[in-house]
């Protein structure tokens, strides 16, 4: 079975000038959204690729902790999770160097250690981890 995801943007005028448009038009979420040199680079209104790329990194994570959790007979009641996509400006332009994800889990009856353990297999074995080919670090705690 395979599954597809798209997801359009489009670019007006010179980098730094310039603003784009990012649409998903399965989900009709995002349609028009901006970004821009600025929205990338200072503080300007609006989202860019990192803030997205982490998104998607949080919400897959999120996902695949729950459902390992559930596989190893812990029905998690809430699972947050912080992922933050770290991109350094270098001699080649700016690049992706690392994401560091910070979960916090509500998960009843299960012990510090098996949550870590779960909780650090489900960082390797995530899609959007597989797919980046960069280091992934975590913080997973438990709370009440």
């Amino acid at each position: 079975m395979q599954i597809q995801r798209r997801a359009t943007a489009r670019w007006e005028g010179g980098l730094k000038q310039g603003q784009g448009r990012l649409s998903t038009p399965q989900s009709g979420l995002l349609d028009g959204q901006r970004y821009a040199f600025g929205t990338r680079f200072a503080d300007e209104v609006g989202t860019n690729p990192e803030e997205l790329l982490a998104a998607a990194h949080a919400g897959c994570y999120s996902m695949a902790l729950a459902a390992s959790l559930e596989r190893a007979g812990h029905v998690a009641e809430r699972v947050e999770t912080e992922a933050e996509a770290r991109m350094e400006l270098g001699a080649a332009g700016p690049s992706i160097v690392g994401v560091h994800l910070k979960v916090s889990a509500k998960v009843p009856g299960i012990g510090v250690d098996a949550f870590a353990a779960i909780a650090e297999d489900s960082k390797r074995n995530c899609v959007i981890s597989r797919a980046l080919g960069v280091p992934v670090s975590l913080d997973a705690r438990l709370v009440d």
